[in-house]
């Protein structure tokens, strides 16, 4: 990796069925949506992240709160926060979260321009909402 460059990043939407993923490039300018995980065997899914932190070369993981629309915190937040507790164990990078208010509804937009058939946007709609966390998360730190 380039010294000058920051590493890439991971992103993460995290569901209770299924885990987002998203990866940046090298510069940190660009997310692309990379994976979805399935949290059938939460475990399974904590090793997955942790693999593809290894694989990809991680620098740091960018993880989605589920805030509510008036900026406060609910029940889903506590859950983030505990997964977050959860999946740090099994890393050796920080762990950071981005307000993912909105996430979703700017995912499904952008599958509806592209014009993705809903059975095919069920299986991307995760892995989009990681990348708009992400991309929103370096946005707003560059």
């Amino acid at each position: 990796m380039n010294e000058q460059e920051p590493g890439r990043l991971l992103g993460l939407d995290l569901g209770s069925v299924r885990i987002g993923v998203a990866v940046s490039d090298a510069g940190q300018t660009v997310a692309t949506p990379l994976v979805v995980v399935d949290r059938s065997d939460r475990a399974a899914a904590h090793r997955a992240i942790a693999e593809l932190v290894a694989e990809w070369e991680i620098s740091a993981v960018v993880v989605g709160l589920p805030l509510h629309l008036n900026g406060s915190a609910g029940a889903s937040v506590s859950f983030v926060e505990a997964e977050i507790a959860s999946i740090g164990a099994t890393l050796d990078v920080p762990i950071l979260t981005y307000d993912e208010r909105l996430t979703t509804v700017t995912a499904h937009r952008s599958l509806d321009e592209q014009q993705i058939p809903a059975k095919k946007r069920r299986d991307m709609v995760d892995m989009v909402a990681a990348a708009v966390i992400l991309q929103g998360w370096m946005d707003a730190n560059q």
